[in-house]
């Protein structure tokens, strides 16, 4: 079939990972996957006209509300993928929460990461008698990882400015974007109080800057008589006006990414354009990056390939996630591939993973992580025994195998009518 795959695809997030990984499992199944950033329409309009283009046959839709919404009344079949703050924040916004009924109501499928997701969408929309089931892909995510074997972390650590002996250092590994949502700075001033004291605990946040959704500009353009015999305009440019950001307000230029500055020049008296462009919040990147400067024991680390990030969590001592919502933690499951101890923030999307003191650490507050973070250094039994736990738990339940066979089943409902 040729599906369309709506997700939201800023980089480096989870929604974006997990549509790259979604769409080889189906390209392996023979299957032709028009991956589309959600992000890049305005509505459902767009996406009929990019459907009858390309011939899509069916769809897959990553988070009910950006994505689902997209999908009705196309009169395709398509199924869903939730993606997390869908059913963790969107759900409890009135409008939002019609609209994702309304979308599983046409849906021949949906995916959640976890039980307890499952749940919750279950739970949600039972009043509307959805007769639809929500089936859990092998549990979420299936997970592979690959370190790299010639990574230096001697050579890493001194590059992070961290000079301490690696024979009794620990480090404290947090990956994530620098999103609000995923929460950095959350632990920062009790690991920065607790480093004063013992000065061989280190945490590493790294990640990159995240890119928002995007902005979407319309531009308009009026020209002379003059200018449309095909002369050069002078003095007069294209009037950018911004609609849908908070950051920037009235007409003006805008810089894109590569730095350079937009221009549009038309060939009639008056044309509208519009298109995405990237954002960023740059009051809470600078924040980030003040507090970490000035906190000791923190240091921040850009994004890095995949198998030097692997490699460096196989070293870490620990990983720890302090975001306020998940879907579900790639990078959570990644450590316990690793055989590396978990500390998480305890928000039902990393409950659903990790199990207090069988497959990891669950803390509520800076200084319960704390009291948790000395009390794994001081318990080697302890330690030894989350990994073994954690390891078995995603062998067995996030098998990068099972996903694949469940993903391309589902996909499968979609061919043919809904009787069939």
């Amino acid at each position: 079939m040729r599906l369309l795959f709506l997700a939201v695809l800023r980089p480096h997030t989870g929604n974006a990972v997990t549509a790259q990984r979604v769409r080889d499992h189906l390209e392996a199944a023979g299957h032709v996957c028009l991956l589309k950033d959600a992000c890049d329409f305005d509505g459902p309009s767009e996406i009929a006209v990019l459907i009858q283009a390309e011939a899509v046959e069916a769809a897959v839709a990553l988070h009910l509300y950006r994505a689902g919404r997209l999908l009705q009344g196309h009169r395709i079949p398509f199924g869903i993928i939730f993606g997390g703050t869908d059913l963790n924040e969107d759900v409890n916004r009135g409008e939002k929460n019609q609209v994702m009924a309304k979308v599983l109501e046409e849906a021949r499928f949906a995916v959640a990461f976890t039980e307890s997701m499952k749940e919750m969408a279950c739970l949600q929309w039972k009043a509307r008698q959805i007769s639809l089931a929500v089936t859990c892909a092998g549990r979420g995510t299936g997970i592979a990882t690959a370190p790299n074997t010639a990574f230096n972390w001697e050579a890493f650590l001194q590059r992070a400015d961290i000079k301490q002996s690696t024979d009794n250092l620990h480090v404290f590994l947090l990956i994530c974007g620098l999103r609000q949502v995923k929460d950095p700075l959350y632990l920062v001033d009790a690991f920065a109080e607790w480093h004063q004291e013992e000065p061989t605990v280190y945490m590493l946040i790294v990640g990159p800057e995240v890119h928002g959704p995007g902005t979407r500009f319309h531009v308009r353009q009026t020209v002379s008589s003059g200018e449309r015999r095909g002369r050069t305009p002078k003095g007069s440019g294209a009037v950018v006006e911004e609609v849908k950001s908070s950051m920037l307000s009235g007409p003006r230029k805008h810089r894109c990414p590569q730095h350079t500055w937009i221009t549009c020049l038309f060939s009639s008296t008056t044309k509208r354009k519009s298109w995405r462009l990237p954002s960023v919040d740059p009051v809470f990147t600078r924040e980030v990056k003040a507090k970490v400067k000035r906190a000791t024991g923190v240091r921040l680390i850009p994004e890095m390939p995949q198998d030097d990030l692997h490699a460096v969590v196989q070293k870490c001592f620990a990983l720890v996630n302090s975001s306020v919502s998940e879907g579900m933690s790639a990078a959570i499951l990644e450590a316990m591939d690793l055989e590396v101890p978990v500390l998480a923030r305890n928000i039902p999307g990393n409950a659903a993973v990790v199990t207090h003191e069988v497959t990891g650490l669950l803390f509520s507050d800076p200084q319960e992580f704390v009291q948790l973070a000395k009390r794994l250094l001081s318990d080697p039994a302890l330690e030894k025994e989350l990994v073994a736990n954690g390891r078995r738990y995603v062998r067995m339940y996030h098998s990068w195998r099972v996903e694949r066979d469940t993903y391309q089943h589902l996909v499968r409902t979609l061919e043919g009518s809904p009787e069939d």
